[in-house]
């Protein structure tokens, strides 16, 4: 018996609040599987006593119901939550799940697996102070697998230990980009998840790696998009997460798994753009879609403005924060060609880069992220 006890006590522990019964039994077969126990609340009733559960709870469960009673209750957002549906999510969902920090929309029974690794990490293994910054641009050649680079560069130079995840599969490669290609190390091709699971020291170990900063890329072989898949993408993210990394992605601009894994897992999603019409028409197209799938979007504009458009215009059209603006970075194309990407103490893009990770450091709330 005592025995038993101390194994009990060893397992995961998730609390639940999911009002469909079909539901819920799912997920007590689910976390059965997983050897996780199972404590079971009610959100939907006495919001005074349950606020107090939301804010002391490990790992939440909770169905949207749950969720939209929790955002009317006024709770605030935590780390942990993961919304559970029995259909594929719809855009409502989408947005509840952001509103209250959902870490994870999971869509039974698609999504079983990637349930099963959430609930086998273990209970005492904290979330970190581990950070993710999805960066995306508003259009091609926007400069966003740069701007990913140097926020890289500047967090490890000032002492963090950073991972760079390269999460377009027709990217031209973030190791390229560094100078980086001959490092030995792992790429996209030849990271194996298993069970939906990674461990951040490993990938440090494993992928090309200077002064702290560790970089996940595409390659140059035939295979070089193989392995990169949501369920991967997610694994990388909680590793790093939970490793107290930041975690940097350069974000593929067209809608998929993938993107919506990335948007959806970011702290804060980083949209960037030259100060020019053309971007601002295709940010528009974008923003909508971002905003449903992240509630923390701020804005980086890239001079110079041949029509002469303020970044504050930019930003208050697009109805987003604006994180910071740069001129131009004079003779930039010329070294990422001849050896990659090095950032110079008077670097336009440094500062930018410096900028966004301070704001960021100070981990403001929903659409206070403007510098």
């Amino acid at each position: 018996m005592e025995t038993d006890s101390r194994q009990r006590r060893s397992q995961a522990t998730v609390t639940i609040s999911i009002e469909h019964r079909g539901l819920r039994e799912d997920v007590y077969r689910i976390a059965a599987a997983a050897d996780c126990v199972v404590e079971e609340q009610n959100l939907l009733v006495g919001i005074s006593s349950t606020r107090s559960i939301w804010d002391r709870t490990g790992t939440i469960l909770i169905d949207f119901a749950s969720a939209e009673a929790a955002l009317s209750g006024g709770f605030s957002r935590r780390e942990g939550v993961v919304l559970v549906t029995g259909a594929p999510p719809t855009l409502d969902v989408w947005r509840t799940a952001t509103a209250v920090g959902a870490e994870h929309v999971i869509s039974l029974p698609s999504d079983e697996g990637t349930l099963v690794r959430i609930l086998g990490e273990p209970a005492a293994a904290p979330s970190g102070d581990g950070g993710v910054i999805a960066v995306v641009g508003a259009r091609g050649g926007a400069g966003s697998s740069t701007l990913a680079a140097a926020l890289g560069l500047c967090s490890s130079r000032a002492g963090g230990r950073a991972l760079l995840v390269e999460g377009d599969r027709y990217g031209s490669g973030l190791d390229l980009l560094l100078g980086w290609e001959s490092i030995p190390g792992l790429r996209w091709s030849g990271l194996v998840v298993e069970g939906g699971r990674v461990s951040g020291d490993a990938l440090h170990s494993a992928l090309p790696s200077r002064s702290g900063l560790s970089v996940l890329a595409l390659g140059r072989s035939g295979d070089r998009g193989t392995g990169l898949t949501a369920p991967a993408v997610s694994a990388v993210l909680d590793a790093g997460r939970a490793a107290g990394d930041l975690v940097v992605c350069d974000a593929p601009r067209h809608a998929g798994d993938v993107s919506d894994a990335l948007y959806a897992a970011a702290d804060l999603v980083v949209l960037m753009m030259p100060a020019e019409l053309r971007s601002v028409a295709s940010a528009e197209a974008m923003t909508g879609h971002l905003a449903d799938r992240n509630a923390n979007v701020g804005l980086v504009v890239r001079g110079p403005a041949p029509g002469g458009l303020r970044a504050e215009d930019i930003a208050v059209a697009l109805d987003l924060p604006l994180l910071t603006s740069m001129r131009a970075e004079p003779g930039l194309a010329e070294r990422l060609e001849r050896g990659g990407l090095v950032l110079g103490r008077r670097s336009p893009l440094a500062a930018a880069a410096n900028t966004v990770l301070d704001t960021f450091g100070q981990k403001p709330g929903r659409r206070g992220w403007a510098a």
